[in-house]
């Protein structure tokens, strides 16, 4: 498989190793999903999105950036049984180009270019960033990300929305307000590294719903580990500055140190956060299965980026969004 990359999201957890205590996940069936409501009429929605300019959406700040070093109590993964959704296709998509065999910067086409997308939110008075991606859903309109990337420190982001296909301060496929953003409860409750996930479910655009318009990856749970992947986002700190949509390739690894999550090579900068990891990604076609997204990174360890594995609590989430 081809290796294209140099990514790295720095480290939440690094300086709190030996603090961080490791114990039993609470049962899926038992844990509610966090449910924030955000721009939950059109007045709502077109308000959120005139709060942001081209300008602004350039200059946002990664969210990585305004995280603190703090890593809160880890739970095992609960797992079930193996799940997948496939893939589904919009009028949108243009058809694939050849794949470059050099570059970190994703020009091979195809779905991913109007399914992935940035994402722009309010944090403490700030304007930040992460990444996010379409998948498909019964109410055609969730998008996944990373639980830093909807609410972190207590406090849910606010003004938030998803730009597909971002380039460079240009929307191609519109700007789409949040009607509510979900995470896992356990990301709720303790920021626990291992459920780093969050997703939300978008207002429509004039009329339509957002997988219509861009198409939707396919998703999965439960699956095998230590698995070939790829994984897209859009870094925005030094060397990057978001305009790009970048992925990195290869295999993976299960953390060995801290967290129960998946590993790769990879350098993409802040900005990527909740940009999505693949199983079975088509290079022809753009698409394939998410099941993970960009998360953390340690300090100690450059170049090597982590994902939370896609269990019970990630189903469930997704579960609660499609039914929105």
């Amino acid at each position: 498989m081809k290796r294209s990359f140099r990514v790295s999201l720095a480290a939440l957890a690094a300086a709190t190793l030996s603090s961080t205590v490791l114990i039993p996940s609470a049962t899926a069936e038992t844990a509610d999903v966090a449910v924030h409501s955000a721009a939950a009429d059109a007045a709502a929605a077109q308000a959120v999105t005139d709060f942001w300019t081209a300008e602004d959406m350039r200059s946002a700040i990664p969210m990585r950036q305004l995280l603190s070093s703090a890593a809160g109590t880890l739970r095992e993964v609960a797992r079930g049984p193996a799940t997948v959704v496939e893939p589904t296709t919009a009028p949108a998509i243009a058809g694939a180009a050849a794949m470059p065999s050099t570059g970190d910067q994703w020009t091979g086409g195809g779905a991913v270019t109007s399914t992935a997308g940035r994402v722009f939110f309010s944090f403490d008075g700030q304007r930040a960033s992460c990444s996010g991606n379409a998948v498909t859903s019964a109410n055609r309109s969730v998008v996944m990300t990373a639980g830093h990337c909807v609410k972190y420190q207590g406090s849910w982001h606010t003004n938030w929305i998803f730009v597909p296909g971002y380039d460079n301060g240009a929307a191609p496929f519109g700007e789409w307000a949040a009607a509510q953003t979900l995470t896992t409860p356990q990301w709720e409750a303790s920021e626990d590294m291992n459920y780093d996930v969050g997703a939300a479910v978008l207002n429509q655009l004039d009329g339509a719903y957002l997988t219509d318009v861009v198409g939707a990856q396919g998703i999965a749970f439960n699956q095998q580990r230590n698995q070939n992947m790829y994984t897209f986002g859009y870094p925005a700190a030094d060397p990057y500055d978001g305009s790009l949509l970048i992925y990195c390739s290869g295999s993976t690894f299960t953390d060995f140190l801290l967290t129960r999550d998946h590993g790769m090579d990879c350098d993409m900068t802040g900005g990527s956060s909740g940009g999505p990891w693949f199983l079975g990604f088509d290079e022809t076609t753009g698409t394939g299965l998410q099941n993970s997204v960009n998360s953390f990174g340690y300090t100690f360890l450059p170049g090597v980026m982590f994902g939370p594995y896609f269990g019970a609590d990630a189903q469930n989430l997704y579960e609660e969004a499609q039914a929105a």
